[in-house]
């Protein structure tokens, strides 16, 4: 039987243990994977550490990974004429794939740091044949899909999906009155912001919030974005368009000034690292009616787990970023975040792996010493091991 080597929880609050272990086959829908690197996250160090979300041990953790399709099961799709895809095929696709463990009760076979993992194929997407390195695309999976899920739970129509005023036709019959309320109605009048933008969800975070803000069908005229003063260029080349280090005790009165100043309203916030309470008091700056009358909720999604005893603020809505637990919906959602949206997007150069990542050490049993690394704190930069070449 062929083995493999995998970093083993083996309990509650103890380092991995470097294991060999037998390598499974792909079952219908499911790809095996030779991983070639790994991302590390700070849910990777928190469940080795507490136990969150383990229900048995041993067992293989991790979600990002990177490397080359080994074998494909029953129902993966195939190259034909006219599917635009993805396509998987044996010994030739490369892929940076979101590991599914947490859907199947921590099972080993599916955890991401090992040298062989199964994946559902609707977690992976096909890389470009050149430009990214195995490193730079294990940064990608959960850098993607946490903002993009924070931007569907929070409402926010797609790019190329938002339906608004501007496809309705003014009445041949109307007056200037009504022209010129189809005219405002149709601004862009709207701020995303995004807290935290220098950890790598919120990287992204700003990258697609970029094109939503470049969609001319979307309500948003402008992406905002905090991290810390160090890292304000660096945020600014993704797309923000306007920078505050969330280090200043005045941030969230200069948030709401500049807002303000640009004509702008703010009632969607990603927090992708820090505090909720200083979301809340931007949010709550602008609560109110929108030109219509109507009365607009403002919602946060948060990539951190929201604390039980978070303080609630009337009219702000808080929502922890969580793909759905339903096995068809969670597919159907990460088929379109990875496999349509990202493909697309690496393909025609809109978007670009970020922050970059710095290799902390080769081989699984690396892993530890990494997540000690990153749960002591590191900005702007994704920690990666290289396990194998």
């Amino acid at each position: 039987m062929a083995t493999h080597l995998a970093a083993v929880c083996i309990g509650k609050g103890e380092p991995f243990e470097v294991q060999a272990r037998p390598t499974p086959r792909p079952g219908p829908d499911e790809l095996l994977i030779e991983v070639k690197s790994v991302a590390l996250n700070p849910a990777d160090g928190h469940m080795r550490d507490s136990g969150f979300f383990i229900p048995n041990y041993p067992t293989v953790i991790g979600f990002d990974i990177s490397g080359l399709v080994l074998e494909v099961g029953e129902n993966v799709p195939v190259e034909t004429d006219g599917d635009p895809g993805p396509f998987f095929q044996p010994g030739m696709t490369r892929v940076a794939a979101y590991a599914a463990s947490f859907w199947r009760a921590c099972d080993s076979d599916y955890g991401a740091f090992q040298e062989r993992c199964l994946v559902p194929w609707q977690h992976a997407v096909p890389l470009p044949p050149t430009g990214i390195s195995w490193n730079q695309a294990a940064t990608l999976p959960v850098a993607v899909e946490v903002p993009l899920n924070a931007w569907d739970i929070m409402g926010i129509p797609r790019v190329g999906e938002a339906t608004t005023s501007s496809s309705v036709s003014p009445s041949p019959v109307a007056t200037d009155y009504s022209r010129e309320t189809q005219r405002i109605e149709k601004q862009k009048r709207e701020v995303l912001l995004i807290w935290g933008a220098s950890s790598s969800v919120g990287t992204m975070g700003v990258q697609t919030a970029r094109l939503l803000r470049e969609d001319r069908d979307s309500s948003f005229a402008a992406v905002y974005a905090t991290a810390g003063a160090a890292n304000q260029k660096y945020v600014e080349s993704l797309g923000a368009d306007r920078f505050f280090n969330y280090k200043e005790p005045q941030v969230v009165d200069s948030i709401v000034s500049a807002a303000k100043e640009d004509g702008l309203i703010i009632r969607h916030c990603f927090l992708a690292t820090g505090q909720l309470a200083p979301c809340q008091a931007v949010l709550k700056a602008f609560l109110g009616c929108d030109p219509k009358g109507e009365y607009q909720k403002a919602k946060i999604g948060s990539a951190p787990i929201v604390p039980p005893d978070a303080a609630e603020v009337n009219g702000i809505e808080t929502i922890f970023v969580l793909p759905s637990m339903n096995e068809e919906e969670r597919l159907a959602q990460f088929r379109y975040w990875l496999g349509t949206w990202l493909r697309e997007n690496l393909a025609n150069g809109t978007i670009r792996p970020s922050p970059g990542p710095r290799v902390v050490g080769k081989g699984v049993g690396a892993i530890n010493a990494g997540l000690d690394m990153l749960l002591c704190g590191v900005s702007c930069t994704k920690l990666v091991v290289e396990v194998a070449k």
